[in-house]
């Protein structure tokens, strides 16, 4: 059994917590850190499948925020009456529909690449689609937001850092404890998003 299918202790604490996913805990800890989630925000959550960023999401912004979520793959979490689902590929949703959602206080993304096993491929990938959330973060977020997203490291790295420095005041690297020990993945956080 690969360290990936392995139920560990974040694993259990998660569907202990009622969350489908091990993933909570990584946004949890980013939150704790940065303050990033209020009472009363819009959020926008790319890649949201299973839906566990989503729930934790919506409990922090509450029944005054809202929250819009998209994934290729159902939810296998039902979430509260603030959160709006779209099941579909959100490279190919339209601008204007994310648009009517928005703006947003909070870009969220934790999609990810089907992995190929080539690392170079994965990470290129990888790049591609952070890439889109800061497009949409760019267009989207308005003054003053804040943004999280995963990615793979690799040669882009650097040129995904240097993006999200020139959009927001503040940039940093996180690769909270939930995050397996053999993954390539961390996450780029922006706040402070400067004013277009």
């Amino acid at each position: 059994m690969s360290g990936y299918k392995r139920a560990d202790h974040f694993t259990k604490s998660a569907r202990a917590g009622g969350f489908p996913a091990r993933s909570v805990f990584k946004l949890e800890e980013i939150d704790r850190k940065m303050r990033l989630l209020r009472p009363g925000q819009r959020v926008l959550d790319l890649g949201a499948a299973p839906g566990s960023w989503s729930l934790y999401a919506s409990t922090r912004i509450g029944p005054t925020g809202a929250l819009f979520a998209v994934d290729l793959s159902p939810l296998a979490q039902a979430l509260p009456k603030n959160c709006t689902f779209i099941q579909g590929d959100a490279l190919a949703l339209s601008f204007d529909v994310l648009a009517a959602a928005g703006p947003f206080d909070v870009v969220l993304s934790d999609m990810a690449p089907a992995t190929s096993g080539t690392p170079s491929a994965d990470q290129a990938r990888s790049f591609r689609l952070f890439s889109f959330a800061v497009d949409v973060a760019e267009r989207l977020g308005k003054p003053r937001s804040s943004f999280v997203g995963k990615i793979f490291m690799g040669p882009e790295f650097e040129a995904a850092r240097a993006r999200l420095r020139a959009l927001y005041a503040k940039v940093d690297v996180e690769r909270p404890p939930a995050v397996r020990k053999q993954s390539f993945e961390c996450f780029l956080v922006g706040r402070d998003r400067r004013a277009a």
